[in-house]
């Protein structure tokens, strides 16, 4: 049994997702940016060691190359070249972001021990304190892209989370849901990442699999044999996927139809009805309307903006669902969806979208746009999971904020 479908309509073009500026300004910003590094750090380092100017050369590649993944397409002659451009744009990011707020972290540092030394007679050490800091920084930045590097491209390692669900039937105790989110297969992740993740997902032997939104960055033409690995997913109630922002910005339509090509069902404010028991061996219709699981799913929150007939609706999801079948899970992919959910009388909710902040410092920005950043809460009746995602976006680097292909199984909550 499903629920409404909307109409598809035509999206509007909205700019390509990794360039949210002209590059030109981009280019002269991070520029700037890269200037001021330099003159905080360089004569401090160039007190300490003479090896220093390896320091400034990091600074000039990197200057030099972040803007090389905004115009790979036009100054490289085949699609390799375009991505080996593209990683070494992306990695320059991940180690200037770090630089940059160490940069500024130092920076408030130093006012503190002037102010401390200033109205408090503290003794500082400036001959020791401003070289070894400027070092410290320049170790931290790299240490943590090293890892940050390992961490964004091993496969993701599985998470296992007990939901305790209140009146549970019984029929539904044990019932697994592997979630992925956020894998953002794109400029670095191609189809043997994807593979890894496919194979590692078919090993749980999940009931469903659900993947919450932010699958691609790209076209359907540019990306689709990448893709194709996910029509291997297994599991006994099949695959199920919502839209993230980012399939928005890639062409929503043409991705749900080349989803629904490759088996996976996408669910557009609708939903399904999961039977968990064999219909022949239910005695009565409570029975069997109590053996059963409404799936449904929302488009991504913001998808209104981008095509109006697509306007995010958890209360729409449920139309004409059974009302006999109260256990009730929504997929949306950004937390924000939560309190229409709750109102809407679903138990859980499976998100993603904030990737745990995938990196330092930003994962401390994240609670100013979602309610949640990361793993199991709780809203009024409802509970809401939020996966720190399965791939990575933009620079390869996760730090502090592992990836995770996620296996959530309901329980019946304690009285």
């Amino acid at each position: 049994m499903r629920g409404m479908r909307l109409a598809d309509g035509v999206s509007r073009a909205v700019p390509d997702p990794i360039a949210p500026m002209p590059i030109r300004l981009l280019s002269v910003l991070t520029a700037l940016l890269h200037v001021y590094i330099a003159l905080r750090l360089l004569p401090a380092l160039a007190a300490l060691t003479p090896a220093w100017p390896l320091a400034l050369l990091a600074l000039a590649v990197s200057a030099l190359t972040i803007p090389l993944p905004f115009v790979s397409r036009r100054i490289a002659r085949n699609a390799s070249v375009g991505d080996v451009l593209k990683w070494v744009g992306l990695i320059s990011m991940g180690w200037f972001s770090s630089m940059f707020v160490l940069t500024l972290v130092r920076d408030a540092g130093l006012l503190l021990a002037w102010l401390a030394s200033a109205v408090g007679g503290l003794q500082v050490q400036w001959n020791a304190l401003l070289p070894w800091s400027a070092l410290a920084v320049l170790a931290m930045a790299t240490a943590t892209s090293l890892v940050g590097f390992v961490n964004a491209r091993r496969t993701a390692g599985v998470k296992r989370v007990d939901v305790p669900i209140r009146g549970l039937p019984q029929a539904l105790e044990g019932f697994t849901i592997a979630q992925l989110s956020d894998i953002h297969v794109g400029p670095t992740i191609k189809s043997a990442y994807i593979q890894r993740i496919v194979d590692a997902v078919n090993r749980l032997g999940a009931d469903a699999i659900a993947i919450t939104g932010d699958l691609v960055d790209g076209s359907v033409p540019e990306l689709r044999e990448h893709i194709a690995p996910l029509a291997d997913l297994r599991a006994r109630h099949g695959t199920f996927v919502v839209t993230g922002n980012h399939e928005y910005y890639a062409g929503a339509h043409a991705w749900i139809d080349e989803l629904r090509r490759l088996g996976l069902k996408v669910l557009l404010n609708e939903h399904v009805v999961l039977q968990t028991r064999n219909v022949r061996g239910a005695q009565t219709d409570e029975e069997l309307f109590e053996s059963a699981l409404v799936l449904a799913g929302v488009t991504d929150f913001t998808a209104g903006h981008f095509d109006a007939a697509h306007a995010s609706d958890p209360h729409l999801a449920l139309f004409d669902a059974p009302p006999l079948v109260h256990t009730r899970v929504l997929l949306a992919h950004q937390p924000r969806s939560a309190p229409l959910a709750a109102a809407a009388g679903y138990q859980l909710q499976l998100s993603g979208h904030t990737h745990g902040g995938q990196f330092f410092p930003w994962n401390l920005f994240v609670p100013m746009q979602q309610p949640f950043t990361a793993g199991l809460h709780r809203l009024h009746d409802m509970w809401i999971y939020v996966s720190r995602g399965t791939g990575y976006w933009g620079p390869p680097k996760r730090f502090g904020a592992p990836s995770e292909i996620t296996l959530l199984t309901l329980v019946p909550a304690r009285p």
